[in-house]
């Protein structure tokens, strides 16, 4: 079987490569190596221009239909309530979504899967597990193992979408290098209305405790609440629910017991991969990059990574010169680094402060940005993205 273009993972990324073709007309394969689609605690956050480039698909629509338009989030002291709040409003020149959107990723890839499928049925094979790649000038194979077999698909180009273990990546030799934060994340689900109890709150808040620190992201339908284990407590005994209840009490002391759905703990990484392309293979998102979630940059930059990649490949599958791929890697990898990484380490370091006086500090310097229009603005199109999208589009 030789197809134009196969695409390893289901995820946002790879889905949304598979969309981006398929819409230009080209024969493009799916391949994933689970049986369903992925329902745990994931990516949520949607910024401006992520959205803006949905709209060319028209996806945007359906997802905030089914989302929480933010149009501020803060930066909060618990549990004083003194906060920073930035308004995206003064970035609305800059973007048609002058606004985070809090939606789960699975309703994105839901809304992807049933586009593909209207096209193609046959798009997306699941339990299809990549189990060796090769390539040379003109051609890569990809050897996908079944319940019923394993068989050999060729194609002219291979996409890795397929996260932080990436086969793909490892079949062409290509390693993330970088570091894994010391602390573990707790992320928990609520249906309990911290709007009702805490005055002020966004959609998205970043908080100092005495105790450290957490985050309160709303969804429709749920809170999610990002914890950290004690100096003195394991992972294992923070994920106990006698430890989750005590934690959530620390947010509202007036409640004795929450109602909590969810609870996934999880390592931090801030690691990139030397160069996204190894000859007719290329790779996007989590498998070329990993970092910090604090600011919601993962996701969006793997599917910034995608439009940049599709809207190149598309033009060389159309008889552009190969080399124009290179130009992929020149562009978004710089901006993975020097915005995405960079952005999400300082804004976990800075949520990790735990002297009073330098959150003090802090807090009162992004008190002022956030009053201020012009140094708003300035920090808004860089924490929101856009400013990294116009960083790439600038390189050769």
């Amino acid at each position: 079987m030789r197809h134009t273009v196969i695409v390893v993972g289901a995820g946002p990324v790879g889905l949304t490569c598979a969309a981006l073709l398929q819409h230009a007309g080209i024969d493009v394969r799916v391949l994933e190596a689970l049986p369903t689609r992925g329902r745990d605690l994931r990516a949520s956050t949607w910024h401006p221009p992520t959205l803006d480039l949905l709209d060319t698909l028209d996806l945007a629509r359906p997802l905030i239909e089914r989302g929480l338009v933010s149009p501020t989030w803060q930066v909060r002291m618990h549990p004083s309530g003194e906060r920073a709040v930035f308004d995206l409003a003064v970035i609305a020149d800059a973007t048609a979504h002058p606004y985070r959107l809090q939606c789960e990723q699975q309703v994105y890839c839901e809304l992807l899967e049933a586009r593909l499928a209207a096209v193609n049925p046959r798009s997306v094979d699941r339990e299809a597990e990549v189990v060796g790649v090769r390539q040379d000038g003109t051609s890569v194979w990809v050897d996908v193992r079944t319940a019923e077999d394993t068989r050999t698909l060729q194609a002219d180009w291979l996409i890795g979408a397929d996260g932080a273990r990436s086969v793909v990546r490892a079949a062409v030799g290509l390693q993330l290098e970088g570091s894994t934060y010391p602390e573990t994340t707790i992320l928990a689900t609520t249906t309990f209305p911290f709007e009702h109890h805490l005055e002020g709150l966004s959609n998205v808040n970043y908080c100092w405790s005495p105790e450290g620190t957490f985050s309160l992201l709303r969804l429709p339908a749920l809170w999610r609440v990002s914890l950290y284990a004690d100096a003195d407590e394991s992972t294992d005994d923070a994920l106990h629910p006698d430890a989750i209840q005590a934690k959530l009490r620390r947010i509202v002391p007036t409640v004795d017991c929450f109602n909590v759905s969810e609870v996934r703990p999880y390592r931090i990484h801030q690691r990139i991969v030397g160069d996204y392309r190894s000859g007719r293979v290329l790779l996007a998102g989590d498998a070329a990059h990993l970092n910090s979630p604090s600011g919601g940059m993962g996701m969006n930059g793997g599917l910034h990574d995608a439009f940049n990649l599709c809207d190149k490949l598309v033009q060389v599958v159309r008889g552009a010169d190969a080399a124009l791929l290179d130009r992929y890697a020149r562009q978004r990898r710089p901006v993975a680094q020097q915005q995405i990484l960079a952005q999400a380490h300082q804004n976990r370091t800075r949520m990790q402060e735990r002297d009073p006086e330098a959150r003090r500090r802090t807090l009162a310097d992004l008190q002022a940005t956030a009053a201020d229009p012009k140094r708003a603005r300035d920090y808004l199109l860089r924490s929101s993205m856009i400013e990294g999208l116009r960083q790439a589009e600038s390189v050769e």
